[in-house]
């Protein structure tokens, strides 16, 4: 990348930067503003990012595990499993179901592609993303069950769609293997990386919180040494053959359940190391977004069909409602309340990651690796301006018509759709926030 580029994109944070707060309440969100910056100075010549530009592959890499290990910490399940019901159907039901409807809708109208490229198209298409929806589970008039369901899916559904796309890509364009080949192929990907996932992130937060207990430790390098563990996860998994993401995310999770005795008045320690790593999944995140604009767009929209317009319709719409329907039925939400967690199920950066990481195969899989990129660029660039402009709106509208419910339903719907306003200030804590958040 020339200097001047990276000048240009630097001075683009710094002028986001400088009207953030001011922009916050309009429908006009970071993504927006950095996919539509990397599509204009492409245009203009300013900045011409070539999909074998050395680096891009490993910010794409760096940027999912950062992300990956940051939305694992702020998970804490123990504490929060009187909450997970509806999250928990949402991933355990509506996800596997989300690919597997992909997956038919897909090969329906690819019918050349072959089954294993639209299974890949599904689960790269599959995880949703906080950043497009911060406006809804930032809102405290949205009930606290809505918001925490979409934060917590957000969080962990990314992490569990990396096997199933590494297992799917390497059918795709490896050679050819025999059972017991897969079967180890299969062990060393997901076996290995939860391992050194769980040893590299167990070790370090017990090494910090040791050190911390004494106050040995300086909370700047706490939050540095916190920062290099998803990077440490990430290249370790790679020298025994592990899945360098699954490896990260692993990390993340066990970082985060180490967490700090209830009488500590000081914040839960992992979440508190893991502030800087935030910001920093913040500024990957915007580089993620200026990259898939500058590289995977531009390129992509100049060869679009109608098919993968469908396709990406599709996709944002009967793909992701038909699958959180059915995965609610049995619960007391309403129509509204499925149709509204159904709908923000945006997708983002963990797909444009996919994305750009499969770049450099577009060779080996020809005309089915077009298509791929074809809708994977339409639907995330679809989702950041349909969701991106009607998250604030539609939050509003939604808690509107939840505090009306609060009125006049009956006393299990009133239990069931608790506000925000309502909680104390321990239960308010439970209440994981989106990374996207804006901190004071």
């Amino acid at each position: 990348m020339h200097p001047v580029e990276v000048a240009a994109i630097g001075l683009l944070v710094i002028a986001f930067a400088a009207v953030s707060k001011r922009i916050e309440h309009w429908p006009l969100t970071m993504p927006m503003v950095f996919v539509g910056a990397g599509v204009f100075t492409e245009a203009i010549g300013v900045v011409d990012l070539t999909p074998d530009t050395e680096g891009i592959s490993l910010i794409a890499e760096v940027t999912l595990a950062v992300i990956l290990f940051s939305d694992a910490v702020r998970i804490d399940m123990k504490r929060l499993r009187r909450q997970l019901a509806i999250p928990l159907r949402l991933l355990a039901i509506g996800m596997p179901l989300t690919i597997i409807l992909g997956t038919l809708v897909n090969s329906l109208l690819f019918p050349d592609a072959g089954w294993v490229a639209v299974a890949l198209l599904a689960a790269i298409l599959a995880p949703t993303d906080a950043a497009l929806g911060s406006a809804v589970v930032e809102d405290e008039s949205v009930p606290v069950r809505e918001r925490l369901a979409l934060n917590v899916e957000s969080g962990v559904n990314d992490g569990l769609a990396v096997p199933v796309v590494t297992i799917l890509t390497a059918v795709l364009i490896q050679e050819s293997r025999t059972t017991a080949q897969w079967a180890w192929f299969v062990v060393q990907q997901i076996g290995f990386g939860v391992v050194i996932g769980v040893v590299i992130g167990g070790v370090t937060i017990a090494v910090l919180r040791w050190s911390n207990a004494r106050g040995w430790a300086d909370a700047r390098y706490e939050q540095l040494a916190t920062f290099v563990v998803p990077l440490v996860a990430l290249f370790g998994a790679e020298v025994v053959s592990g899945n360098s993401f699954i490896a990260a995310f692993a990390a993340g999770l066990t970082f985060g359940s180490f967490r700090s005795p209830r009488d500590e008045p000081s914040p839960i320690l992992p979440v508190r190391l893991g502030a800087f790593t935030e910001d920093a999944a913040q500024l990957f995140g915007i580089a993620a977004f200026f990259v898939f604009g500058n590289v995977l767009l531009a390129e992509a929209l100049s060869e679009i069909t109608l098919t993968i317009v469908v396709c990406a319709l599709l996709t944002l719409t009967v793909g992701r409602m038909l699958p959180v329907w059915i995965a609610l039925i049995g619960t007391d939400l309403r129509p509204r309340s499925r149709l509204f967690l159904g709908w923000f199920g945006p997708r983002g950066l963990a797909s444009i990651v996919f994305g750009l990481l499969l770049l450099e195969d577009t060779e080996a899989m020809s005309e089915v690796g077009e298509q791929i990129f074809g809708v994977i660029a339409l639907t995330v660039a679809a989702s950041i301006l349909l969701h991106g402009a009607t998250a604030a709106p539609g939050a509003g509208a939604y808690g509107r018509w939840a505090e009306r419910v609060m009125e006049t339903g009956d006393e299990t719907e009133r239990k069931a759709m608790v506000m925000e306003s309502e909680l104390t200030d321990e239960q308010r804590k439970l209440i994981p926030k989106s990374r996207w958040s804006s901190r004071s």
